[in-house]
């Protein structure tokens, strides 16, 4: 079970469950893939409703890579992720609530 006051959340892979967290070394991975910007950037493009496809994908691995999860951008492209699209960006939200708010604040 993933939880929320290490800011684990869950997300299923082709039917598997997996942690993701956004660790500080996940932090600077997303960092590092993000297109243009920095996280206070990407925090507001969400905060917005203005992000993107490729932000929802480089949270998702950064987040799954904090939790421990090997693959990469190439991997999750071609995996089946429970609850589709929609899923997958309420995840990549709650990914960056959970790291950039302290536990009672939401």
């Amino acid at each position: 079970m993933a939880n929320p006051w290490a800011g684990e959340v869950a997300v299923v892979l082709d039917g598997r469950r997996h942690v993701a967290r956004l660790t500080l070394g996940a932090l600077a991975e997303l960092e590092d893939a993000l297109a243009t910007g920095s996280l206070i950037d990407l925090v507001q493009r969400f905060e917005a409703g203005r992000f993107s496809t490729r932000d929802v994908l480089a949270l998702l691995v950064a987040g799954l890579r904090g939790g421990g999860w090997q693959g990469t951008a190439a991997d999750l492209r071609s995996v089946e992720i429970g609850g589709g699209p929609m899923e997958a960006a309420r995840v990549a939200a709650e990914l960056l609530a959970r790291a950039f708010t302290l536990p009672g604040e939401t």
